[in-house]
């Protein structure tokens, strides 16, 4: 993941008095400001619902499964059915629009590099090895074997028939042969037995493929495909309907009422300390310093109607709120290093380097 560096130095504001510090303020839209502009970021979740299609196409001779096969309730019929197999969830960081703060900068104080993610997120201050949240890599589906086509198996006096009656009784006749040749290799009793078990699990294997093409035009071809759905999902407390399936289309949009529903519930269950009242003053001070999150904590549920399919518990952003580093730990007499959660933009690493003091051996002569 690639990082912009926004600027080479933020340079800390100089006031009489108070001494230099780092100067934020409130960022509106419409409003320029000579800084920097950085985002805390909130927790969205990234859903991947698998869903797999269920696709049956009947034999050409599915009438006689049961009277040469004896295989009962063989549909006659096309069909097709979706149904959900998995799903993830991930927490994800994004911008929150209701914590953008823009620093403002005097090139007399010392230099500071501010290192954010590519939507704008603060990742740090003066560290170099900061990591953004990687994402999970998509579904990739297991190859399926392919069928042999069956036709190509039927000896020439099956394809003559002009009857699909008798070109069923003959292929019925031709998939137990290959059934008893099968048992014979088995048993050690075949006229032409394999020198070892390579070329035994080859002879099985050839055999078993052309048992099931043959018996795919009795009992049909059934094949499933599984394809990755990925939402994004703002948590929202409550519970709502993500979307709904349908066994006709899929997976259909919430409000599309040909699908049944699937729920996601969104519980705050965060545990932290209440703030501390502050005391109203006549003429407010302009605060400075550097904003983080204190995240609190949410319980992710999702379920099929009425059943539970998955429930996580994740920090939260959006539920917890903010604390501001007073400007005093980014003065021009420390060198800060600051590193924030790159989830939830709570803070993790905070430390300064003092500068070396510098002592005068000889004065110099007046």
């Amino acid at each position: 993941m690639n990082y912009k560096l926004v600027f080479s130095f933020i340079c800390l504001l100089f006031s009489v008095g108070a001494g230099a510090q780092t100067q934020l303020s409130q960022y509106k839209p419409g409003q320029t400001a000579e800084g920097a502009v950085y985002y805390l970021p909130k927790t969205a979740l990234r859903i991947s619902v698998l869903v797999e299609k269920t696709t049956y196409q009947p034999g050409d001779f599915a009438p006689y499964a049961q009277r040469y096969l004896r295989v009962a309730g063989v549909s006659q019929e096309p069909q097709q059915s979706y149904r959900v197999t998995d799903v993830m969830v991930t927490p994800c960081p994004m911008p929150d629009s209701s914590k953008v703060y823009a620093v403002r900068f005097n090139p007399l104080t010392v230099a500071s590099r501010m290192m954010l993610s590519e939507d704008g997120r603060l990742l740090g201050l003066n560290v170099d090895d900061v990591d953004d949240v990687a994402m999970p890599p998509f579904f990739v589906p297991a190859p399926q074997q392919a069928m042999k086509d069956p036709r190509q198996l039927m000896s020439e006096e099956i394809l003559s028939c002009s009857s699909i009656a008798k070109m069923a009784e003959l292929t019925a006749s031709e998939i137990y042969d290959l059934r008893e040749n099968r048992s014979l290799l088995i048993k050690g009793q075949a006229d032409f037995m394999p020198h070892d078990g390579r070329q035994m699990q080859i002879m099985l294997d050839e055999l078993d493929a052309n048992d099931r093409s043959l018996t795919s035009m009795f009992v049909g071809v059934t094949r499933r495909d599984t394809t990755e759905h990925i939402l994004w999902y703002e948590p929202q407390l409550g519970r709502q309907v993500l979307f709904r399936l349908s066994q006709q289309r899929g997976l259909v949009e919430p409000d599309d009422l040909s699908g049944a529903p699937y729920y996601i519930t969104i519980d705050d269950i965060s545990q932290l300390p209440p703030e501390e009242p502050v005391a109203k003053k006549a003429k407010p001070k302009t605060e400075s310093g550097i904003y983080v999150n204190v995240p609190g904590r949410m319980r992710v549920t999702i379920l099929e109607g009425i059943n539970p399919l998955l429930e996580l518990e994740s920090p939260a952003s959006q539920f917890g709120r903010t604390l501001l580093l007073s400007g005093s730990l980014f003065n021009k007499r420390y060198t800060t290093r600051l590193r924030l959660n790159a989830l939830t933009g709570a803070l993790e690493q905070l430390d300064a380097d003092q500068p070396k003091k510098t002592f005068v051996l000889f004065p110099k002569k007046q």
